[in-house]
């Protein structure tokens, strides 16, 4: 029987690394009942972290979905939750699963507040429109503060932070919360229950003078947006009911105008249960998503489908895993009616119709069957010949097709081989397994030296999938050293005329193009092909075969052989022979124009800048800064954090490897580091010419 839409809710658990994710979810799994024993990460028993990868290095490198249910004001609510990871290695997970969730939990460090990845998940969320609470973890640390953190948000995200909670007691002598809705006190009992159990008492004298301060700062707040709060305010605020103030709360966070803001310590057992209440009560089910919308492509008109089990069925995949006994399992947000097991469904990117032969409710890494999955809900499916991240799933009658979903390009390479000549094939259907698993992850054989070369987005990435191929797949590799993924791009427009002739006895080969070849226009990436031919000059058959040969030749640039990064082809004009000309010669006459071209426009070598800040002590930020500068890095901006400081920088990413072991030398071992990728910029000359000489003499010495 389908689970009221009203009373579901997907969530997903997002934060820096280290702010305390997935023992937040481990908890809650605790607290309602989906397991009988507190998972750790620190000891590699999380449920959540199901990966030996994850165990052993206590960090979440996969987002994990789970089904649980939580009873909120005597109503069972269904709570579909993805913990993701927190490293900017594994932004990619973050990004498809806020894709396809209603709701958020932003986890922050109470000491460390509001830091680099935080502020990338928060980017991403704001991206969807995604409605979020904010959770201040690890109250029970030294240096805790839930007001400075409040604070971060405000700035730092252009947020509207308002407290439901304040901490009774700082640092150790962190014991509960003060509930500013309800005008009560919260303590949790320290037994072997483990936070289970908790009193509710008078609001402790101290803090009585805050805590009305503070509450009438929350209604405020939310009368802002709801009209009759507001009246009843003016008139008497102490008539307003705590359910007045839950419902003005529900609504200005599904309208994304303010953020809750809850605290606690998930390690300690304190603070869970009032957060799953706060989930239940306001965070978005999918009906207050109302209908999503796609594209009809028969007619690419816009058409719209709501959370509906009457509605036709549509679907978006948002993730593929490899499973070592059921294969392939694509995971689904199903947005309209039923998917049944066995069911026929129309995948809209290859237009093929495809077989659910199962499907499941997942639990991290294990599954419960389950005969239909209903509208509004997450599941697994097996049985998919050819699937994707993003492709849109429907009813055969009624197509759709959903926005699909972007994700950053590598900027990190190696060249890897097998060990034994045995393991060639093996490694090919690896390789070819994980590239459909991660849309970050490229693989491709150089045409130069015929390597393998996989890319990724930084250096842990790439180690997590070495290190899978050889646990999962029984493959014993190779390694490079990591390279950077530069690009070409282009500074010049050119009009260029390529006529390709070939005559070999019988048909010959001719194409004849006329080309302005210029810079793409901002903020486009790849090829922007425009048609300009008119009268007929060049037959309209042949036209693709010109964009598909110069997206193809955009693989190679000319100047080192590295990807072009973009490029703006206009079509002018050009001829063709009522007997020679196919498409293949329009083809290769593109690439041939490219090779001669390009070389023409001025190309320049792009490099990926990192986005870098160091917390450190004073004492070293001399040398940490003037280690920078050698680095070729960008100084953004200072700022004091506790007793640190916060250096922000923007740095080449070929500056940086092995750079945590100098930071640790230069600063005793008391700064640390975080970085993620920018943007691409422009290479030095005089650094582009030494990298060029380096490619062309390892190929042509």
């Amino acid at each position: 029987m389908a689970q009221d839409l009203k009373y579901t809710r997907n969530i997903g658990i997002m934060a820096h690394i280290d702010a305390g994710k997935t023992t937040t979810t481990e908890r809650i799994l605790f607290y309602t009942g989906k397991t009988h024993r507190m998972g750790e990460v620190h000891d590699g028993s999380a449920v959540m972290d199901w990966m030996v990868q994850e165990q052993e290095r206590g960090i979440t490198i996969t987002s994990a979905a789970v089904t649980t249910f939580w009873t909120n004001n005597n109503i069972n609510h269904k709570i579909n939750i993805i913990d993701t990871p927190g490293h900017v290695d594994f932004t990619v997970e973050v990004e498809r699963s806020l894709r396809v969730l209603d709701g958020a939990i932003a986890v922050f460090c109470a000491v460390g507040g509001v830091e680099p990845q935080s502020e990338t998940v928060w980017r991403q969320a704001d991206k969807y429109k995604v409605p979020r609470l904010a959770f201040v973890n690890k109250m029970d640390r030294t240096g805790a503060d839930f007001f400075k953190v409040i604070e971060q948000i405000k700035t730092k995200f252009d947020a509207n932070p308002i407290a439901l909670q304040i901490p009774i007691g700082e640092e150790e002598d962190f014991i509960g919360v003060v509930n500013l809705i309800e005008r009560n006190a919260i303590v949790w009992v320290e037994d072997e229950t483990l936070g289970v159990k908790y009193e509710v008492i008078d609001i402790p004298e101290e803090l009585e003078e805050q805590t009305e301060e503070l509450r009438d700062s929350l209604i405020e707040a939310i009368a802002d947006f709801d009209d009759d709060l507001l009246e009843k305010y003016f008139e008497d605020k102490n008539s307003i009911s705590p359910n007045e103030i839950r419902n003005a709360v529900r609504k200005a966070t599904l309208n994304m105008q303010i953020i809750p803001v809850m605290c606690g310590s998930a390690f300690k057992n304190k603070g869970i249960q009032r957060l799953l209440d706060a989930i239940c009560s306001y965070l978005p089910s999918p009906l207050d998503k109302k209908e999503v919308f796609g594209i009809d492509p028969r007619t690419d008109n816009k058409v719209s489908r709501k959370p509906q089990n009457s509605e036709p069925f549509s679907a978006l995949s948002f993730k593929i895993a490899t499973d070592p006994f059921v294969g392939h399992l694509a995971f689904l947000r199903i947005y309209s009616g039923v998917l049944k097991a066995g069911s026929y469904v129309l995948n809209t990117r290859t237009n093929k119709k495809e077989r659910i032969t199962r499907l499941y409710q997942m639990h991290a890494n294990k599954q419960i069957p389950k005969k239909e999955i209903y509208a509004g809900d997450i599941c697994a499916v097996v049985g998919f010949r050819k699937i994707s991240t993003g492709d849109s799933l429907c009813d055969f009658a009624n197509p759709i097709v959903f926005e699909s979903m972007n994700f950053p390009a590598p900027v990190l390479k190696i060249a890897i081989e097998p060990k034994t000549q045995k393991d060639l094939d093996k490694l090919n259907i690896a390789l070819s397994k994980l590239s459909e698993e991660d849309p970050t992850f490229k693989v491709k054989v150089d045409e130069e030296t015929a390597q393998t070369i996989i890319s990724g987005m930084g250096e842990l990435h790439l180690d997590i999938l070495i290190d899978r191929l050889r646990r999962e797949f029984f493959v014993e590799c190779n390694q490079g050293t990591p390279q950077v993924s530069y690009k070409e791009a282009i500074t010049k427009k050119i009009r260029y005329r390529e006529l390709f002739r070939k005559q070999s006895g019988g048909r010959g080969k001719f194409a004849d193009i006329i080309v302005e070849i210029s810079p793409a226009d901002e903020g486009v990436r790849g090829l922007q092909f425009i048609d300009k031919v008119k009268g007929g000059n060049i037959p309209k058959e042949y036209i693709p075969s010109v964009e598909k040969g110069f997206k193809n030749a955009m693989k190679n640039g000319t100047l080192a052989g590295y990807e072009m990064d973009s490029l703006k082809v206009t079509l002018i004009d050009g001829s063709f022979h009522p007997v020679d000309s196919d498409s293949l010669s329009f083809e290769i006459a593109a690439r041939i124009a490219f090779k001669n071209a390009i070389p023409k426009t001025k190309p320049i070598l792009l490099e990926p800048i990192m986005s870098v800040e160091i917390s450190t002590p004073e004492e070293s930020l001399g040398p940490i800064v003037s280690d920078l500068n050698r680095r070729r890095g960008q100084i953004n901006g200072m700022e004091d954090k506790g007793k640190n400081k916060v250096v922000s920088a923007k740095v080449p990413l070929s500056e940086q490897f092995g750079y945590i072991t100098v930071l640790r030398t230069i600063s005793s071992g008391k700064a640390y580091s975080n970085m993620q990728f920018s943007h691409y910029e422009p290479v030095p000359e005089n650094i582009a010419i030494k990298i060029i000489e380096k490619i062309k003499g390892k190929f042509f010495k």
